[in-house]
């Protein structure tokens, strides 16, 4: 009886095992990023930056150029391969306790300046590698490993809207904050990095996907509980939408 391959492995992603925690969203963020480079035939020209974090072990994973970053400093590595290779797809890869805390700076100033990069940033509010400490994005009255009686506005400050930050700098196109919650959401987060990288190949400037990602361990629920914790509990403290869009819908050269 013949078989018919429905799905396969993207010849953008390597044959290795998974170092991630059962549910966690970092394994379908790089798959995704990884198809997209593939179908774009990009796999030659495409450098992603990884810092400390979740996101450290990408280069395990994706069949092309990736190079380390220290914490919080993708963005700046990132600027300096693209200015020297202009014509490379280059973006980081950053989790929330990289980007929105030891990366404030390097992610602000490169947004302002405009550097033509992509920046794909996975928001799961906590410090997912570290065993679950309080992040700049952790919300308000969520439980970590250092706010185990929830995080206080008045003790701990309040959670970081990155996209919100960010809109208001000249320098940026495009911004677009995506849930990862169930299979019509892996699609649009897929469409909204594609357009991130387009974005990019025309020339238009800055632009970042955010996506709330589950983080199943540390929240200390189910797979399936984490996914309704992403759509009931952090959906609504970070709205997903598109937060600023100035593209114009010119296509990417080569592509």
């Amino acid at each position: 009886m013949s078989q018919t391959y429905l799905f396969k492995r993207t010849e953008g992603l390597q044959d290795a095992p998974t170092s991630f925690c059962p549910g966690c969203g970092h394994g379908i963020l790089l798959r995704l990023v990884a198809e997209l480079v593939w179908e774009l035939g990009l796999r030659g020209r495409t450098v992603g930056v990884a810092p400390v974090g979740c996101a450290v072990t990408a280069y395990d994973y994706w069949n092309f150029d990736v190079t380390e970053a220290a914490h919080g400093r993708a963005p700046a590595v990132a600027t300096g391969i693209k200015r020297v290779h202009p014509d490379r797809l280059v973006f980081t890869y950053q989790g929330d306790g990289d980007l929105a805390a030891i990366g404030t700076a390097e992610i602000v100033h490169a947004a302002n300046r405009g550097e033509n990069l992509t920046t794909v940033f996975v928001n799961n509010a906590v410090y997912g590698m570290t065993r679950g400490q309080m992040a700049p994005t952790t919300m308000l009255g969520q439980k970590t490993t250092t706010t185990a009686a929830g995080r206080d506005p008045r003790q701990h400050g309040y959670p970081l809207r990155v996209c919100e930050m960010l809109a208001g700098l000249d320098g940026v196109v495009y911004l677009e904050r995506l849930a990862l919650s169930d299979p019509a959401s892996v699609r649009r987060i897929k469409a909204a990095i594609r357009k991130g990288f387009e974005c990019q190949l025309s020339g238009q400037g800055f632009s970042l996907i955010e996506v709330l990602s589950p983080c199943p361990v540390n929240w200390n629920l189910s797979p399936v509980d984490s996914l309704t914790y992403v759509r009931e509990v952090m959906s609504p403290v970070f709205p997903p939408g598109v937060i600023k869009d100035r593209t114009c819908q010119k296509p990417a050269p080569g592509v």
